[in-house]
């Protein structure tokens, strides 16, 4: 995993948590309540966004021009300013927006950090439970409001006794992948639907052992990775290559073995 230089570290990881607060300031007040829900399809589909999605990026965007003017940004409700940058924040306000306007606390906050476009820093935050996961190459931790603990994935080897879990298989998966999943399902113990990004939290903290997702954005999983990789898990795409600078398939695992297994049944070859 990239790393950050060691003199920037705590700088920027004090940081982290001070986007996640005024993340948090901008949605919590929404949350169960009147979020300003708009359809940004129109009568061609339905993809949601709420007001708590762009309150929560504007809030971030403001604190980032304000302390580091220099630095880029990619974020999901207004755009790219700046992606050449040396360092570069990939924001996600609200990942589980149809979570969040059900008003189930699955929802998360995805902030990651980018240097040379790579992610060395990531949070993963639901600050409805008071819960945010970050990471980096020295390691991750969960900080809830009564205080932190390390994560760590757990040994799970074997595919037949893995926790799985993806969003919508109907909705985000094409044809092939719909096939795949099924394969990975049918060999697997227990599969859950719906968590959005909060199952990559749950990988790195150890309840869970696998996650696969299709046509994802860089917003969607930039974040995660450096939290998953600082728990000692593993995020690769559905060729076991790592994942791109653009998303795509992505497959998390807190076992490489698991997701060797897993690979092999999406129709992949095994990585190293």
């Amino acid at each position: 995993m990239a790393a950050l230089p060691p003199d920037r570290l705590d700088e920027f990881d004090t940081f982290l948590i001070e986007l996640n607060r005024a993340a948090a300031a901008a949605i919590l007040p929404l949350f169960r309540g009147d979020h300003g829900l708009e359809n940004k399809l129109g009568p061609a589909g339905f993809d949601p966004v709420t007001e708590a999605d762009k309150g929560a990026e504007r809030a971030i965007r403001a604190l980032i021009a304000e302390h580091y003017p220099d630095h880029g940004v990619i974020g999901e409700e207004y755009g790219e300013d700046r992606p050449d940058a040396e360092y570069v924040w990939v924001l996600d306000p609200v990942d589980g927006t149809r979570a969040f306007i059900a008003g189930l606390p699955l929802w998360c906050t995805l902030i990651g950090l980018r240097r040379h476009g790579r992610p060395v820093l990531g949070s993963i935050g639901q600050s409805f439970l008071g819960e945010l996961y970050i990471g980096h190459a020295g390691g991750s931790r969960l900080l809830t409001r009564g205080g932190g603990r390390p994560l760590k994935v757990r040994p799970c080897p074997s595919l037949a006794d893995a926790v799985i879990a993806t969003t919508d298989p109907e909705a985000c998966f094409l044809d092939g992948e719909r096939a795949a999943w099924g394969r990975v399902r049918a060999a697997s113990r227990l599969a859950r639907l719906g968590c959005d990004a909060y199952a990559y939290a749950m990988v790195a903290a150890g309840t869970m052992d696998l996650v696969l997702e299709a046509g994802l954005k860089a917003w969607d999983i930039d974040a995660a990775i450096p939290v998953i990789e600082g728990a000692g898990g593993a995020v690769t795409d559905w060729q076991g290559a790592p994942v791109g600078a653009h998303g795509g398939q992505v497959a998390i695992a807190g076992d490489r073995a698991c997701l060797t297994q897993a690979l092999a049944a999406l129709g992949s070859p095994a990585i190293s």
